[in-house]
């Protein structure tokens, strides 16, 4: 369901930004996703504190299954999924195996939201192109921890 020939948008495939951030590895955990129509217009962004002791690529991987629910809640049937983790990016397009334990089951999750869609795409971009989910992110964390 995953592609890697990533060709022209179609007219209505949302785009979907996603990002986690955690301050120590493992440490205190958030999410960030903003949800963009065709247009390029932003439809949703949240961001959400996820606790601590967590990693980084759970967190990733949270962002990216908290933002395809989203969009699934939305009505969203085609997307394309941007995250600036290159891990979790080749994990679900199938170059990379899931070692670690407790990436597999998120990552079991991810893949069946993504069947929920007419069409999906995931790639991986740098994280200056992806600065609205890494402010969602940072401002959760920044909310829990300011005075």
């Amino acid at each position: 369901m995953s592609r890697h020939d990533l060709g022209p948008a179609p007219a209505d495939e949302y785009v979907l930004h996603c990002d986690g951030a955690s301050r120590g590895n493992p440490g205190l955990a958030s999410i960030g996703f903003a949800l963009f129509d065709a247009q390029g217009t932003e439809v949703l962004g949240r961001g959400e504190v996820l606790g601590d002791g967590i990693t980084n690529n759970v967190a990733e991987y949270t962002a990216l299954l908290r933002g395809l629910e989203a969009a699934l809640a939305h009505g969203v049937r085609r997307i394309r999924a941007r995250l600036d983790s290159e891990l979790v990016v080749r994990q679900v397009l199938g170059d990379y195996r899931v070692r670690h334990a407790g990436l597999q089951p998120l990552h079991a999750a991810v893949c069946t939201r993504i069947r929920a869609f007419e069409s999906f795409a995931i790639e991986h971009v740098p994280r200056a192109e992806n600065q609205r989910a890494d402010a969602l992110a940072n401002a959760a964390l920044d909310d829990l921890v300011s005075p």
